[in-house]
């Protein structure tokens, strides 16, 4: 076989076999209309089983491997000192490089425990782009959350490879203006997920690093889809090209003070989190909380089950051909809905196409929220249920209150890891169609309640 057809087999075809499947309900469109209206028009509302393909996120909705579930037949549920615990923390700390392990239920915990604890009144966190509950735990403290990605992670058609980056000479201005002793941390999110799913540079995660060291303080790496970043790293960094994907992501979590975790993503598990650290007087703060909230140190909220799952998945995380497809099936979807005419943040980066709402639903003012009116069109045309990365997740209100819209108003399409076939793809591409063609219709939506904080998840809202 020639090396190009080899090349493209691997790229379009799924590496692995079906064992296992659960059936999709298909429903009608009169069906959906009543369904999201039931739901106060937010698809988090919905009834799962009344989604047909469901991009809402791709996290713990990935489907585990046969090795995982024999994995889950040998768990250890010892209350302390379990079996698996032992081979979860093994497998971490040769990752992670850091003495330190805690497992929790998922990444929040894992964040609540930390940033409560480095965190508190007028203390500023700095990252490339804080994600929502990361922001929500940060400013519950008390804390100022920062975005500062780069330059050409404002530009939705730049070529850059790496837009997820840290604006460094930002992070040095800040730095100045606060002052040393008020940064709580750096936080690098790799890959970035709310500024388009964008990979890191090593080349940036030293450079902050540098700066971190300079001024003494901490770096924190959220590396959710640290395996997803280290593809991009081996494909688009010279020097990285003869390095493994394992090889990598251990060099990226060793230049940080700490690492946190929602192994929901890349631990390729249902349920799980990880905080990992290299002082020892924080990790003794950090286990004083886990145990008052989320369970003893050698399991934290985690059953002996979910840790031998993770600790496999861990390991099937960085096999070659699954991360060759999972990227490029990302890709696909991305690259066919650009040829489309619709507009995409690109390059398309690995867990998720984002759409930009504003641009394809110009006739649809930021207030009135282009980005719900595209998911909510998407479940009723398709029974395809994304969520609104924009000034609902994000917007905030003056003193007026009227709104302060959110940077980028963005829907994203979160592919579930080992799920979906290629023809699911094609599917939301013949949904793509309708949307085109109604693209210009006039209705937007208002909120008609909301929670004070993280308002996408429970909010209702009606349209215009």
């Amino acid at each position: 076989m020639e090396t190009k057809k080899i090349n493209k087999m691997r790229t379009l075809t799924e590496p692995y076999k079906i064992k296992v499947v659960e059936p999709l309900r298909v429903t009608t469109e009169e069906y959906r209309i009543k369904a999201m209206e039931d739901a106060g028009y937010n698809p988090f509302l919905l009834k799962a089983e009344d989604v047909f393909i469901d991009l809402l996120t791709d996290s713990g909705t990935g489907s585990m491997s046969d090795r995982q579930w024999s994995g889950i037949m040998m768990g250890d549920e010892s209350y302390a000192g379990a079996r698996s615990w032992l081979k979860l923390e093994k497998v971490v700390k040769e990752l992670s490089g850091m003495p330190y392990v805690l497992p929790t239920h998922q990444g929040r915990a894992a964040e609540r425990i930390l940033y409560s604890l480095i965190g508190g009144k007028g203390k500023v966190f700095i990252s490339n782009t804080h994600f929502d509950t990361t922001r929500a735990n940060i400013e519950f403290t008390g804390s100022t959350a920062i975005d500062i990605v780069c330059t050409e992670g404002q530009d939705n058609n730049s070529n850059y490879p790496f837009k997820g980056d840290i604006d460094i000479k930002k992070l040095e201005e800040l730095i100045a203006h606060y002052g040393k002793e008020a940064i709580a941390a750096v936080i690098m999110t790799v890959t970035n997920n709310s500024s388009g799913g964008q990979p890191v540079s090593m080349q940036n995660i030293k450079a902050v690093r540098k700066i971190c060291n300079d001024h003494h303080i901490m770096m924190v790496i959220d590396g959710c889809r640290v395996a997803e970043n280290s593809y991009f790293i081996h494909l688009r960094e010279k020097g990285y090209e003869n390095k493994t994907y394992k090889e990598i992501a251990q060099e990226t979590l060793s230049i940080a003070d700490a690492f946190v975790m929602s192994a929901k993503k890349d631990g390729m598990v249902n349920m799980g989190g990880l905080l990992t650290v290299k002082d020892e007087a924080l990790s003794v703060k950090c286990k004083n909380m886990l145990i008052m909230s989320e369970g003893f140190t050698t399991y934290g909220g985690l059953s002996g089950r979910d840790m031998e799952a993770l600790a496999i998945g861990l390991e099937e995380v960085f096999d070659a051909d699954y991360l060759h497809h999972r990227i490029n099936s990302t890709g696909y979807l991305g690259e066919k809905l650009k040829s489309k005419g619709i507009p995409v943040i690109w390059p398309i980066g690995g867990h998720a196409v984002y759409i930009d709402a504003k641009e394809l639903y110009k006739n649809i003012p930021v207030h009135e929220y282009p980005g719900q009116a595209l998911v909510c069109d998407l479940y009723i045309k398709g029974g395809i249920r994304t969520v609104e990365v924009g000034s609902v997740m994000f917007g905030k209100y003056d003193e007026k209150g009227n709104l302060i819209p959110a940077a980028k108003e963005l829907v994203r399409l979160a592919i579930p890891r080992r799920v979906y076939t290629q023809s699911h793809m094609d599917y939301i591409l013949d949904i793509f169609d309708d949307i085109i063609e109604m693209k210009n219709r006039n209705r937007g939506y208002k909120i008609t309640y909301e929670p004070q904080f993280l308002r996408h998840f429970t909010a209702h809202f009606k349209p215009l």
